[in-house]
């Protein structure tokens, strides 16, 4: 797939210990005896022109699952999830004869943009009014059950891919959310079906489930047809009431009898009761589809912060809501957001939205390093979450829709990079000696052990906790490094008692020395950019480095304390972020914590450890398994007092490259190399080539954006010029001190 190299290699530094802190007890055992499993890559945040989205199902999957010259990302799994609401476009047709399958085969004269009403006929379109308002747009539940769902579960068998179904919600309250139940979907009998010959295709499976989570709560969806033909009580007759809770039909929420749903009030106290009516999105879904389903707020810093008379961002309080409601369904975010070629890296923008007539920047003002402001900031929302010992994972997505002003076959991009070419998270999926399923899917993620790597700037991390008891059988470096190197050559994680990954918990008794072992693999070669001429951030700084051959130069080791859960109505519990130049300033900087909330916040982490370029030594060493490179590193924590997390992070920019990084390594503001305001830019691109398209462009591509004939790197070379890797944690529980209540 990837990368290169050689890396420099320093002396080993010396450890901090942590001080000492007298909480309560947790009994909870280290896990051990675990199915067998291996890392797997996808994306589950993506769009067909059943949405918004410019290509078909079948395209989309073609491109993100083949692994060809044209089309190399080659995902292990795939979810396909547009908008909720409704949409007027068939995305289930095909552009052109390469894509038709037997089920599924090219139609002259008809699309993935023409209508429904074009393709199967005004009066087949349900719901009130015959779709929305009659207008020939179908609502989403429709399409999904009848329509998507049915193209994905042929592809599934017909390609013998790991495919589902699921939804970006528009969220009461919100914005989006990547989500999905997958009750009903890709049924095993799917193993031995035997496919049609000729066009149409009767499913096995169904996602019903999906389809109504999609009626009853989605922001978007309006219909009180109850899934049914208007006029008639044949069809689904669906009931959005939860047993569970009491508030499933408050009628200060919005409840209606004849859709048997809650609808949303508008005006004043919309987004308050929006985010209520989402809450109860999640107790349906944890009562009704509790192992089956996810919640995922997507990009959530894009739109702001929460707006209680709107439906615009997220703030802290809303995330503890979450998962204090469903935290087997609410589990994590999409912090590092898609979009990663647009004008606004991730479409974060400074005053983008107009809220109440007051122009508001998404949260943190623009990304950072191509991370959302809440996981990016050390010691911000992501850390202050994991300090309650909550299970919070970080995901990253394509948010994939279009190429801006190239087309959907062209390498480069001024909007979007497709699922998998760009950013992808890995998760660890136990599925024995059975293929892939959307169930042991949903299961990895929900376990948190998992990792997200941009520009392919890793492939392979195994990330390890030890306990060891000096005198007692203690475990050197050495031994857990063997650990770790036996997880990373094969792909897998570790299974030993008194150990950890990403998404568990180290039991240790206070005094035991923690020994952490990280092994990973920057990989050999070219990654997915298009762009061979030399990376201009590192230009600044002399170093002379094709863009599509990145190397990682550091690994950064981040530390936070766990103080247990906030509760609602405690005074740090609620919290927003500081807006417009309370927090980014006009200069690009930001103010730092000192700004932020106490509930959004975590002033205890910092980075602990750094390995790589100029920082403690890593070791390179030749696979066993298929001689590749990787690289290894280790070090201990002595005689912890006090509950904690450890999480990773790594880039291919070193500390204090300009308009990049600080003198610690952390992303600055992703302002400098943003196209929509021209006169922040500051990274020149100069390289002149004579490969203009393909996939080895040599020179500073024309669509960058220009000031007085200069060329500045922006759009796509923003991107591929800056990558960042982010773990998930391991929590340390030492007895005697706080539980780490989120993770079993």
């Amino acid at each position: 797939m990837s990368q290169p190299f050689s890396k420099s290699q320093i002396a080993l530094a010396a450890i901090a210990a942590l001080g000492s802190a007298a909480f309560i007890a947790s009994p909870i055992a280290t896990a051990a005896g675990k199915t067998a499993g291996k890392y797997v890559s996808g994306d589950f945040h993506n769009h067909t022109t059943c949405s918004d989205g410019s290509i078909s199902m079948q395209k989309l999957v073609k491109k993100v699952t083949d692994r060809t010259s044209d089309s190399p990302w080659g995902l292990d799994w795939f979810v396909q999830a547009g908008h909720g609401g409704n949409g007027n476009r068939n995305c289930t047709l095909v552009e052109d004869a390469s894509l038709s399958t037997p089920a599924y085969p090219y139609v002259a004269g008809q699309g993935p943009t023409t209508t429904w009403t074009a393709s199967i006929g005004a009066a087949n379109i349900k719901g009130n009014g015959g779709g929305v308002g009659g207008t020939g747009n179908m609502w989403r539940w429709q399409s999904l059950q009848e329509f998507q769902y049915p193209v994905m579960e042929y592809l599934s068998a017909y390609k013998n891919l790991p495919l589902f179904i699921g939804l970006e919600s528009v969220v009461a309250g919100h914005e989006h959310s990547s989500m999905s139940v997958i009750t009903g979907q890709m049924p095993t009998s799917l193993d031995n079906v035997t496919l049609p010959t000729t066009p149409g295709y009767t499913a096995l499976g169904n996602a019903t489930a999906l389809a109504q989570w999609s009626y009853c709560f989605d922001r978007n969806d309006t219909d009180l047809s109850r899934g049914n033909v208007t006029g008639s009580t044949v069809g689904n007759n669906w009931d959005c009431t939860n047993p569970a809770s009491a508030d499933s039909t408050s009628s200060t929420l919005g409840w209606s009898t004849t859709g048997r749903k809650l609808v949303q009030p508008s005006g004043t106290g919309t987004g308050s009761k929006g985010h209520l009516k989402t809450v109860e999105a999640l107790k349906w879904m944890a009562n009704f589809h509790g192992q089956g389903s996810y919640y995922v707020p997507a990009h959530l810093e894009r739109a702001g912060p929460f707006n209680p008379d709107g439906n615009n961002g997220y703030n802290i309080e809303h995330l503890r809501n979450f998962n204090n409601a469903a935290p087997n369904v609410a589990f994590g975010f999409e912090s590092q957001p898609g979009h990663g070629a647009a004008n606004n890296r991730g479409e974060y923008q400074v005053k983008r939205n107009n809220i109440g007539g007051v122009l508001t920047d998404s949260v943190g003002g623009t990304t950072y390093g191509g991370t959302g402001v809440y996981a990016a900031q050390v010691g911000g929302v992501w850390d202050a979450l994991l300090g309650e010992g909550r299970n919070w994972w970080f995901f990253a997505s394509s948010d994939w829709h279009n190429r801006g002003q190239f087309g959907p076959d062209d390498r480069r991009s001024t909007q979007d990079f497709y699922p998998g070419e760009y950013q992808r998270t890995y998760v660890m999926v136990r599925n024995g000696a059975d293929k892939l399923r959307p169930q042991t899917i949903v299961d990895g993620l929900r376990t948190g052990n998992a990792w997200s790597a941009s520009g392919q700037l890793i492939d392979r991390l195994a990330f390890v906790a030890c306990t060891s008891y000096p005198g007692i059988g203690a475990r050197t470096n050495a031994s857990v490094e063997a650990l770790a190197v036996a997880a990373a050559t094969n792909g897998t994680d570790i299974d030993k008692a008194g150990c950890a990954t990403m998404g568990e918990k180290l039991q240790v008794r206070p005094g035991a020395d923690i020994v952490v072992a990280i092994v990973l693999r920057d990989p050999d070669g070219a990654n997915y950019s298009p762009y061979t001429f030399p990376n201009p951030s590192l230009a600044q700084i002399g170093v002379n480095q094709p863009m599509n051959q990145p190397v990682l130069d550091h690994v950064d080791v981040i530390r936070g304390l766990v103080t247990g859960y906030k509760q609602p109505g405690d005074a740090d519990y609620a919290g927003e972020w500081p807006r417009n130049t309370a927090w980014l300033k006009a200069d690009g900087t930001t103010t730092g914590l000192g700004s932020v909330p106490a509930a959004a916040k975590n002033t205890s982490a910092a980075i602990l450890k750094t390995f790589g370029n100029g920082s403690s030594a890593w070791t390179a060493f030749q696979s066993g398994v298929d001689n590749t490179t990787f690289l290894k590193m280790s070090f201990r924590i002595p005689a912890v007092q006090a509950s904690q997390y450890l999480r990773l992070r790594g880039s291919n920019l070193p500390a204090a490259v300009p308009f990049e990084t600080d003198a610690s390594g952390n992303p600055l503001s992703d302002i400098y190399t943003n196209a929509n305001d021209t006169t922040m830019l500051r990274i020149p691109c100069n390289t002149v080539g004579t490969v203009l398209t393909g996939n080895a462009i040599d020179g500073c591509p024309a669509h960058l954006a220009t000031v007085a004939g200069q060329k500045y790197v922006s759009y796509d070379v923003a991107a591929w010029a800056d990558l960042w890797f982010y773990s998930n944690p391991i929590y340390v529980e030492v007895a005697n001190s706080v539980a780490v209540a989120g993770v079993k």
